[in-house]
């Protein structure tokens, strides 16, 4: 209806103005005597521009208007409405379909145009609406706390909000247009590129990983990225991505994981395991230690019952009680006890467990399991080896005592001690007593380093004093001391020890003795070879001297007095040695080159000297044969000084020998207890063979056993009276071959009652299989004996940490036998690790400084090395390297 009226509100102001129009037209065209086409022509126009103004109906009311104008007043008959000419007819439809038609064509004009019009004007609305929109979302894209990226298939960054940007530490467009894989740390980079690969293979499904970027100034930070892939426009992919710093968050998992860590290093450390048990509702927890102390499966639910069911036999009534108690009076408690593990070993646990009450009012018990298995065998191992110490100073010669100094008397002095002063062990002992036996020349000395000690509060010193005996004789003492503050913070005891080195003064005089002429001998076969010289010669067809260069003098050979004289006719020892100049001559009339021939000869004084000569043939042009021509040396002092080497090397043996001998002196202690253990338990079988022996009905099955027992038992001791035996003997060297594992093992034995002596705790690391090595079985067990004496001495000093030993053997880098002999005691100064293997130098003050030099003789006539190898941490390791049995042979 609407539409209608207002239709009806353009057709009527259409229609009255055209048809005023029309009146216009029609009196201006009879004015004008217009023909009867113009004036359709005319009326067309009109009616055409009048239908721009939109009514249809109009328009065709007009254009009925006009023909019937036209008709009237133009068509012959006028002012009539018949048309008579049938010209005219055609004009009258011709203009009513043009006008019609035109009429309809212009308001379908109109109506597009209008239609264009509104378009547009909505078009201009809704980019109005959809720049706000735009804005308002760029905004939030912006400055929203969060990071946005736009990527496209290839990584690369297409757009990014200001706030991720910054976050990185970049400027938008410094990250537009670059790959994003650049801001991720490079680790992280394939896991990022995999993502979004992932994300471009499934459109619209969202993926989410964690990563680390990296920040403009390098700094790292993680973030958790959430990204989906979606068709842009053009129906290309790509991917946007959100990320979210979780930075914090990881650093607070990441402590919290280092603390579990460590919490967790620690327990295994300190050999401590955590529990918690809740007395009301029976749930327990315990920490990895304490499954592993209990030796239980980490995947089992613990409980007290578990606890009763490992405990010892002997202690279950005990730890019944205490969780019985804790159960009816909740109070903390502390408790040690013994655990029996399957495999029939026992730990001792102490228990510590404080009550505390949780959130729900529930009574917990929170604590810690400590095994002190090592701490308790520790205790027992300390008690026995008191047991140990008094027989090993006996058979060691070491005594111990300890000096009060302020009341100038022992407050305890053992056995030894009145054995080496001659002592009677019941009587008490006056200063003025021990003065007395004490050396006249050594008692200022001794008074002056024990005042010394005293003053300057010294933790150890030690010195040297000689003790007068009744029969006259001289022992000599090496004494170590150190001093005991008491609670006033003077010094009130002296503690030390006395050792009788009487043999090792004598021993150290001999090999003063002997290196003295050792020395001597050396630098006379080094003159001679030093001043010795090679000279030239020539021989004619018929093999007489004709020429001698000038140098024959140095050797004391005149040279006049050799000229035409065959070699034969020169050399002193044709008789002696027919073969070998048969040979030479042979040779020489075969006109073949010879080299190396050694003879012997005298100089122009008589005295005997040993040449070596080496000859070639020469010829003329026309090859006839002119004699020969050579060179002769003078190798007098290399022989003499082979003579002196095998002399050296047979002191050195003589000095090797005399060290094992007192090494097996201070390995006496470790010596009897091996022999003694197998004596024991001879004795024992002995018995026990006699009681069954002893019965009614003897016990033959039992006796055979026992006595079966006393041969091994023999047979143990005989081995070990062998091996100290075999070190003590002299004898000459033996290379055969040997596994260096097997020497290792049978040094062991002769040094473990050392070790337990001195509280050192062997280790060993010996590689299994190593190759044979060529050697002299006894030599190389002086070697390692050597080196293991040094490094128990070298942690007598040792307060503040364990007291260990590890003896290595290994491959090297170059294909040897290695063996390596580590403590950790006092090192080795820098200074002197370039001297210590050298003679005489040693860093004890009762040490003669030929143990190591000793040792390096030896592995370097094996073909070895023996180094030594500072390391950062306290003590040193000695290590030597042999060459393989096949490489020797070869």
């Amino acid at each position: 209806m609407r539409s209608q009226i207002s239709n009806l509100k353009v057709s009527a102001p259409q229609f009255t103005f055209g048809s005023i129009t029309l009146a216009v037209v029609t009196l201006a065209c009879l004015y004008l005597h217009a023909q009867f086409a113009a004036t359709a022509f005319a009326y067309l126009l009109v009616v055409l521009l009048f239908s721009l103004m939109g009514s249809l109906i109009a328009s065709s009311a007009l254009c009925v208007v006009a023909i019937v104008a036209l008709a009237y007043y133009f068509a012959p008959p006028a002012f009539s409405l018949r048309i008579d000419d049938p010209q005219d007819l055609p004009v009258v439809v011709a203009f009513f379909i043009v006008s019609i038609i035109g009429t309809h064509l212009m308001g379908k004009v109109r109506q597009e145009s209008q239609a264009a019009r509104e378009a547009a004007a909505k078009l201009r609305i809704s980019a109005a609406d959809l720049e706000d929109r735009e804005k308002r979302w760029q905004a939030i894209f912006e400055h929203n706390p969060a990071m946005y990226v736009m990527v496209d298939e290839a990584g690369t960054v297409l757009n990014t909000n200001t706030f991720g940007a910054a976050q990185l530490g970049y400027a938008r467009s410094e990250l537009i247009g670059h790959s994003i894989l650049g801001v991720f740390l490079e680790e992280d980079r394939e896991l990022a590129r995999e993502c979004i690969r992932a994300c471009l293979e499934d459109i619209g499904q969202s993926r989410t990983w964690e990563a680390r970027k990296v920040r403009n100034d390098g700094s790292v930070l993680w973030v958790r990225e959430n990204a989906k892939a979606m068709l842009w426009a053009d129906d290309r992919p790509i991917v946007l991505i959100s990320c979210e710093d979780i930075t914090e968050r990881k650093r607070t998992e990441f402590a919290l994981q280092r603390s579990e860590a460590h919490l967790a290093q620690a327990q295994e450390l300190s050999n401590t395991g955590s529990f918690g048990w809740n007395v009301v509702t029976g749930e327990a927890f315990w920490s990895k230690e304490t499954f592993r102390i209990f030796e239980l499966d980490p995947q089992t639910v613990p409980s007290p019952d578990f606890v009763v069911e490992r405990t010892h036999p002997d202690d279950r009534a005990s730890v019944q009680e205490v969780i019985d108690r804790a159960m009816r009076d909740p109070k903390d408690f502390e408790h040690e006890y013994r655990l029996l593990l399957p495999d029939g070993s026992v730990k001792h646990i102490h228990a510590r467990a404080r009550a505390t009450r949780t959130a729900s009012g529930d009574i917990e018990f929170v604590g810690a399991a400590t095994n002190v298995t090592a701490e308790r065998q520790a205790e027992q191992k300390l008690r026995r080896s008191e047991a140990y110490l008094a027989e090993a100073q006996h058979l060691s010669h070491t005594g111990s005592w300890s000096w009060d100094v302020h009341g100038l008397d022992f407050v305890y002095r053992s056995a030894e001690v009145d054995r080496l002063f001659e002592f009677d062990p019941q009587e008490t002992v006056s200063i003025e007593t021990i003065r007395s036996r004490i050396h006249p020349d050594d008692l200022p000395g001794l008074q002056e380093v024990q005042r010394q000690a005293i003053e300057l509060k010294e933790d150890r010193f030690e010195y040297d004093f000689r003790i007068l005996l009744k029969d006259g004789g001289i022992r000599r003492i090496h004494s170590v001391a150190h001093i005991v503050v008491g609670n006033d913070g003077c010094v009130s005891e002296l503690i030390g020890t006395h050792m009788d080195v009487t043999e090792q003064y004598a021993a150290r005089e001999r090999l003063e003795n002997t290196l003295a002429a050792l020395r001597e001998s050396e630098q006379r076969f080094r003159d001679y070879a030093e001043t010795a010289s090679d000279w030239l010669w020539e021989t004619g067809p018929d093999h007489q001297v004709t020429r001698l260069s000038e140098h024959t003098s140095t050797a004391g050979i005149l040279a006049t007095g050799l000229m035409g004289l065959l070699r034969w006719d020169i050399a002193c020892d044709v008789e002696e040695e027919p073969e070998k100049w048969r040979q030479h001559r042979a040779t020489l009339e075969a006109h073949l080159p010879f080299r190396d021939l050694v003879y012997r000869t005298v100089n122009r004084v008589g005295s005997p000297i040993y040449v070596r000569t080496s000859g070639k043939p020469f010829f003329d042009p026309n090859g006839k044969f002119l004699g020969y021509r050579g060179v002769s040396t003078d190798i007098t002092a290399i022989i003499r000084a082979d003579q002196a080497e095998q002399q050296l090397r047979k002191a050195q043996a003589e000095l090797a020998h005399v060290t094992r001998v007192t090494t097996l002196g201070e390995l006496t202690t470790s010596i009897a207890h091996e022999i003694n253990q197998p004596l024991a338990a001879i004795i024992s079988n002995a018995d026990a063979c006699l009681g069954w022996m002893g019965r009614e009905t003897p016990d033959l099955s039992a006796a055979r056993s026992s006595v079966e027992w006393i041969i091994e038992d023999a047979i143990r001791a005989s081995e070990v009276i062998r091996r100290v035996r075999a070190l003590a003997k002299k004898g000459e060297i033996e290379m055969v071959p040997l596994d260096i594992n097997e020497v290792v093992r049978d040094v062991i034995v002769l040094v473990t009652r050392e070790l337990v002596s001195h509280q050192v705790a062997l280790r060993t690391e010996l590689t299994a299989a190593l190759p044979m090595i060529l050697g002299d079985r006894i030599q190389l067990q002086q070697v390692i004996i050597n080196l293991v004496m040094n490094g128990i001495e070298a942690m007598d000093a040792v307060r503040d940490r364990k007291r260990e030993l590890l003896i290595q053997s290994s491959m090297d880098d170059m294909g040897h036998v290695q063996v390596a002999v580590t403590d950790w005691g006092v090192g080795i100064a820098e200074n002197d690790a370039d001297r210590v293997l050298e003679p005489f130098f040693t860093t004890k003050s009762s040490g003669l400084g030929m143990g190591l030099s000793i040792c390096r003789s030896i592995v370097e006539a094996h073909g070895g090395r023996l180094s030594v190898v500072r390391k950062q941490e306290p003590g040193v390791t000695f290590q030597f390297a042999l060459p393989l049995h096949e490489e020797i042979v070869s």
